[in-house]
């Protein structure tokens, strides 16, 4: 098990290669077919944030009281590290099913396919955190030097999606209902997390509400992603709510490897 846990880093720095042309091979194939070809990666996301921003600064007229910034922007600085774990998680999770045959051969290291799954959705996070910034720089808004703050909460994004899917793919060829339900956990989260609304406002009077949410790991990426585009504050500046993220990474990666190496020599069996 300690073996599992502490080789994982090498063996992913070992086939880094063969991780980013399975990657590139996964993102080009998934839209294999269609006549557009992976311009509907792209589409996807951004009517999806078309759609939010008409209904909440339109229709709903979200406040913003205190932040000086367009709706839009503030919208954008959370839906992409939201996007960016959701691809993930539904990847990272199947990652084993859509591999089977890859399983099956004894020689392949399995435990990179989930890491080729989180890499594939980082080409589309790419290009998003790129429109992001874009999107800022038209609107007069550019974060400066704090925009290299994304990479570390990008960073904390992979890592979180990482540590959950080495479960997730691990119980799901025994358990295949797990799918299903993940979706619905990421329907339901997508609300719970502040993406579209502005928790400080709407939870002013309900601090008990804001610290149990706040308990959401992905509430202090896209919390950190504002931070870096928006309010313009260091990454260290919550040191105990960075703590609490790392650790709760940490421990459902540690988690993670023992089901996975437990379930491992039956995978094939299931596959």
């Amino acid at each position: 098990m300690k073996r599992d846990f502490f080789s994982l880093p090498a063996d992913i720095l070992a086939n880094r290669q063969l991780i980013v042309k399975l990657a590139y091979n996964d993102f080009r194939v998934r839209y294999a077919g269609s006549y557009f070809g992976i311009f509907w990666a792209f589409v996807q996301p951004v009517i999806t944030i078309l759609v939010y921003w008409f209904v909440f600064s339109v229709g709903f007229r979200q406040s913003m009281a205190g932040l000086n910034i367009p709706f839009v922007l503030y919208l954008v600085a959370g839906i992409v590290p939201w996007f960016f774990f959701q691809d993930s998680l539904i990847g990272g999770t199947n990652a084993l099913l859509e591999y089977n045959y890859l399983v099956k051969k004894v020689v392949f290291n399995i435990r990179i396919l989930p890491v080729v799954k989180l890499v594939s959705a980082g080409i589309v996070h790419s290009f998003f955190v790129l429109f992001t910034l874009l999107l800022y720089l038209l609107y007069g808004k550019f974060p400066g030097l704090y925009a290299l703050q994304l990479v570390y909460y990008s960073a904390c994004c992979f890592a979180l999606s990482l540590s959950v899917c080495y479960m997730t793919c691990a119980v799901v060829p025994f358990f295949r209902d797990l799918t299903q339900m993940i979706q619905i956990l990421l329907q339901v989260g997508v609300w719970l997390t502040p993406i579209m609304w502005v928790a400080d406002d709407a939870l002013a009077g309900h601090p008990v509400i804001h610290m149990i949410l706040k308990l959401n790991p992905v509430y202090y990426i896209v919390s950190g992603y504002r931070d870096s585009l928006i309010l313009h504050r260091p990454f260290w500046a919550e040191t105990g709510w960075t703590l609490y993220f790392w650790s709760f990474t940490i421990g459902c990666f540690c988690l993670g490897t023992v089901i996975f190496a437990r379930l491992k020599p039956h995978f094939a069996d299931v596959l």
